[in-house]
């Protein structure tokens, strides 16, 4: 127990044999269970978790008969946590590349009832950029400003951490089902959140890199298709959160936006046409591809302040 409340770790586990006993050995005392998803391991991972949890009745071993991917081993994980009487979940991977004296600050706010879920932030620190990996560094960093965007938690960052904790109320209300099961799973996440308008907290905590670990992400392919998944995401929460649930009329702002980007390309390629087959610009179309950018830039930039504005209490209290 941590102040009067049940928190179970969830560990999604593939192929880490060398690291998933450190990660076991070093879970703080208060945890009440260590919940580990062996998703498929080619090696011997449900092996050590099984001596482990010899010495270690707090140690709960679920394996998958398919590979499901980070995120269905997450979302096993958390089912098990809310049908088992959890009150906070907390997600820790099996790699080691997340600090366990960091859990008392991931926790605090979700105990203390400050928010439904937090998460750690390991760019907060001006070690981020010495010790992640300048393509990851870089990569997260983009990936953050679309799922600023997609996901309407305007202030918060670092979305590819997976450092979590999620109360008993969230875990309750979202379809895990429905997450998204692979490299991309805390940024779908984070919008199933803010459709029900759940409270979200960054966290710092201390990035670790260079412990055992083996990466399995290849940074280049998870960009685009996190990219793809966000595009989906974004419309889904225009959908569910400002249409279906409560209208709101940023919408209007983000299809003008919308219509006068696709309008802004077709000017602009005409133009460059123009430029190449008659050697020069006739100046209203000029004058009318500008148009069409500023006013594109203007109800975009309008349509996410709105957003801003209308997911300002969203925030630690």
């Amino acid at each position: 127990m941590y102040k009067d409340k049940s928190i179970h770790v969830v560990i999604p586990a593939h192929n880490e044999e060398t690291q998933i006993g450190k990660v076991i050995e070093t879970i703080p005392y208060f945890v009440d269970r260590i919940v580990v998803i062996d998703d498929v391991s080619m090696d011997d991972t449900a092996g050590v978790v099984l001596r482990h949890q010899q010495n270690n009745k707090k140690v709960i071993l679920l394996r998958h008969e398919e590979n499901q991917g980070c995120g269905g081993s997450l979302a096993t994980g958390y089912k098990w946590a809310r049908d088992n009487s959890c009150d906070v979940a907390v997600r820790m991977d099996g790699d080691g590349q997340m600090d366990p004296a960091d859990l008392p600050a991931i926790l605090d706010p979700v105990v203390e009832d400050k928010v439904d879920y937090s998460k750690g932030n390991r760019l907060f620190t001006g070690e981020a950029y010495e010790k992640i990996p300048k393509v990851r560094y870089f990569g997260n960093a983009f990936l953050s400003l679309l799922t600023k965007i997609a996901s309407g938690y305007w202030h918060i960052a670092d979305f590819q951490s997976g450092y979590t904790a999620i109360n008993s109320k969230a875990l309750h209300t979202i379809d895990w089902d429905k997450m998204y099961k692979r490299f991309g799973q805390p940024n779908d996440l984070l919008v199933r959140l803010n459709v029900y308008n759940f409270r979200v907290a960054d966290v710092p905590v201390k990035p670790l890199y260079n412990v055992g670990e083996n990466s399995k992400m290849n940074v280049f392919k998870v960009m685009f298709t996190i990219g793809w998944l966000l595009l989906r995401m974004f419309f889904w929460r225009m959908k569910q959160k400002y249409i279906i649930r409560d209208f709101h009329p940023l919408i209007f702002f983000y299809t003008l936006g919308g219509l006068f980007g696709i309008l802004t390309v077709i000017l602009f390629i005409r133009l460059f046409w123009f430029w190449y087959d008659i050697g020069h610009i006739p100046p209203i179309n000029a004058l009318a591809a500008m148009f069409s950018f500023m006013s594109a830039s203007m109800f975009s930039l309008f349509a996410m302040w709105f957003d801003m504005e209308a997911n300002k209490d969203l925030k630690s209290k």
